[in-house]
């Protein structure tokens, strides 16, 4: 079945299912670029799209995985990770370290294991959607699911949390 998926949603695929995910890769007919697409083509709201979003932490690449009805707090994340300066990463630097675009990336299928961050407000759906390696393709998953398949570490990562958690 993944044999029909562009190669770096077949990547994703793969992982995912190395990972024990039931949840499979979708190649939907519109874009899934931003959160905004991505819902409005799946019908849920923007806050289950999981955007995978990649900065450098001191230089070293870090995926962060928001929910998409936020915007990353740069100098706050960074505090709460014990960061110097964290910055957007360029889409060469994207795509150097995850061997995917911007608009696809995807929280596993990667080169090599990114340090991750899951934003703690995707816990407030029982599914969330994650980009499937294209800008077109996506996968359900659950907040505990993405924690565990990328070891990541589940954290405030926007301004409007820091009071509610």
């Amino acid at each position: 079945m993944t044999e029909t998926l562009p190669p770096s949603a077949r990547r994703v695929a793969d992982a995912l299912h190395a990972a024990g995910v039931t949840g499979q890769v979708t190649v939907l007919p519109d874009s899934a670029r931003t959160a905004a697409e991505a819902a409005a083509a799946l019908g849920c709201p923007v806050g289950a799209i999981a955007n995978s979003l990649v900065f450098l932490a001191d230089g070293e690449p870090l995926l962060v995985l928001t929910s998409g009805r936020h915007r990353v707090d740069t100098v706050g994340l960074a505090q709460r990770l014990g960061r110097e300066r964290i910055a957007r990463a360029t889409p060469e630097q994207v795509r150097a370290a995850t061997g995917q675009a911007i608009g696809g990336v995807a929280p596993v299928g990667h080169p090599a294991p990114l340090e991750t961050v899951v934003d703690v407000a995707l816990d407030e759906h029982p599914q969330v959607w994650a980009a499937g390696g294209t800008p077109h393709s996506v996968f359900p998953t659950t907040f505990d699911e993405l924690v565990a398949i990328t070891g990541g570490t589940p954290l405030v990562v926007a301004d409007d949390e820091v009071a509610t958690g």
